[in-house]
């Protein structure tokens, strides 16, 4: 670090590449931050191996008690975070309540949806923000419904039946239109515009149920749905047919998502092309609309040219795991916090986190601490018993000033800037942070250790003097 501020004062590194240096670091350096917790209210006693832990405050308190199956973090300063539990439960957390990020701190729902007669019936699949305003977010379930909501009231705002369980869904970040894509049990694609109430549309071709779909940052009009057939197939909506390609895991050259019309009019690509042997449960875009991310239950994640949709070919190795018949989350850095072709994904691998290169696909690192493999909770009456292998459901992320991240800003200021938040169904939202360098303490059993600070400012008026002798030196020229 030192050597990099050195480079910084004296020129050799711009304030850009200074940025990107200093956060690709940071990024490589999330922690567990187990002080910060966040308490839903509900009361209960944590069961380890058949035992209550009773004595333990911390064990007992939950953010949903049932599970936490969703979570959403609003796009412009990050403040709120809504979370969906198994019990058809949603609440809403204030993140700039933590006034001193150094503290430790239990954070309290500022807002939540009780269970009444127009809450969800079922557990929450999916929540999302309003794409332009924090004030409304939007929530589906397996009772079939996807609901808009008031973020400032915790109030329901509109209604939508569909018929069918709903997996997941996606509402444009870009797109003037207020179209929202769900992913249901029926094998056609739902497009539900919330201007007019309606399900206006449906994108038919997939051979099962859609678990996973994603606009395109980029362009308003296209969209990536993933299908348990192991289809990944792009649309254009304003188009007849609306299906434009689909992701072929034997294309390394981009030779049957191209868009391209054959003679006969319809667009050229193998009828048999598949993205994944098996379930695809997973989708993302880089938010440069460049790549697109897949996952199925293959235990495989692809990255494809959006552009040709070739497979990139990027091997994440033996380590993947994805067995959950469920949408699952995950996100890439924002292209600009790290030098071009060098984003990261991050990617929830049931019970650890994986911080990977996107592009060669080697992990980073690993981020564990997830508490205990099956969890257990005791309530007051012995119906409430119950026990969970604990996975991770969902994870958002949190950058410095925002949710979605600030190009060319320093990771790990105030207020949990740069955070990933994970739900468990262990019932805990748990917050990973960036190691800064000087927060750990170098102390021995009295206390400070004197010596190893001492040492530290020595080492620092040394660096100091050469700067300035350096710096200082007359330069004549004759």
């Amino acid at each position: 670090m030192n050597q990099l501020l050195l480079e910084r004062a004296t020129g050799a590194a711009g304030p850009n590449v200074f940025a990107r240096l200093q956060t690709t670091r940071l990024l490589t350096t999330f922690q567990p931050a187990p002080q910060y917790r966040f308490d839903g209210g509900e009361r209960g006693v944590a069961v380890h191996d058949g035992d209550a832990s009773s004595a333990d405050t911390a064990s007992s308190i939950w953010a949903h008690q049932a599970g936490v199956s969703a979570l959403a973090l609003e796009r412009f300063d990050g403040r709120i975070l809504v979370s969906g539990g198994s019990d058809a439960s949603i609440k809403l957390w204030n993140l700039e309540q933590c006034g001193n990020p150094s503290n430790p701190y239990t954070f309290k729902p500022v807002g939540a949806v009780r269970a009444s007669a127009q809450s969800h019936k079922f557990g929450i699949t999916h929540l999302s923000f309003y794409p332009f305003d924090s004030a409304a977010f939007i929530s589906t379930s397996y009772d079939q419904t996807l609901k808009l909501w008031s973020t400032d009231e915790a109030r329901l705002s509109a209604s939508f039946s569909l018929g069918s369980k709903i997996y997941t869904h996606a509402i444009s970040p870009v797109a003037s239109h207020l179209l929202v894509a769900c992913g249901t049990q029926h094998p056609a694609v739902r497009l539900v515009d919330l201007r007019s109430g309606s399900s206006i549309q449906s994108l038919t071709g997939h051979g099962g149920a859609i678990l996973a779909t994603a606009w395109s940052p980029r362009h308003e009009h296209v969209l990536a749905t993933g299908s348990v057939d192991g289809t990944v197939r792009i649309w254009d909506i304003r188009r007849a047919g609306a299906l434009i390609g689909m992701l072929d895991h034997e294309d390394s050259l981009g030779l049957y998502c191209n868009g391209l019309l054959g003679e006969d009019g319809k667009v050229r690509m193998r009828a048999s092309a598949k993205a994944h042997t098996a379930p695809v449960n997973s989708l993302t875009w880089t938010d440069d609309g460049s790549y697109i991310v897949s996952a199925g239950h293959d235990n495989r994640i692809r990255v494809w040219d959006a552009a040709t949709g070739r497979n990139t070919l990027a091997s994440f190795g033996p380590s993947i795991r994805n067995s959950q018949l469920a949408s699952v989350t995950m996100f890439t850095s924002p292209v600009g916090l790290t030098h071009p072709g060098r984003e990261l994904l991050f990617w929830p691998n049931e019970t650890e986190i994986l911080v990977c290169d996107l592009h060669d696909g080697h992990i980073i690192t690993r981020l564990r601490g997830t508490g205990a493999a099956v969890a257990g909770v005791r309530g007051s009456s012995k119906k409430s018993e119950r026990s969970v292998k604990n996975r991770i459901s969902s994870i958002v992320w949190r950058g410095a000033g925002g949710g979605g991240g600030s190009s060319g800003v320093v990771m790990g200021g105030t207020n949990m800037s740069g955070a990933v938040f994970s739900a468990h169904m262990d019932g805990q939202i748990r917050a990973w942070t960036p190691q800064l360098e000087g927060t750990d303490e170098d102390t021995d059993d009295e206390g400070t250790n004197l010596e190893g600070a001492e040492e530290k400012v020595r080492k620092r008026k040394a660096l100091n003097d050469v700067y300035k002798s350096l710096m200082g030196q007359k330069i004549t020229f004759t």
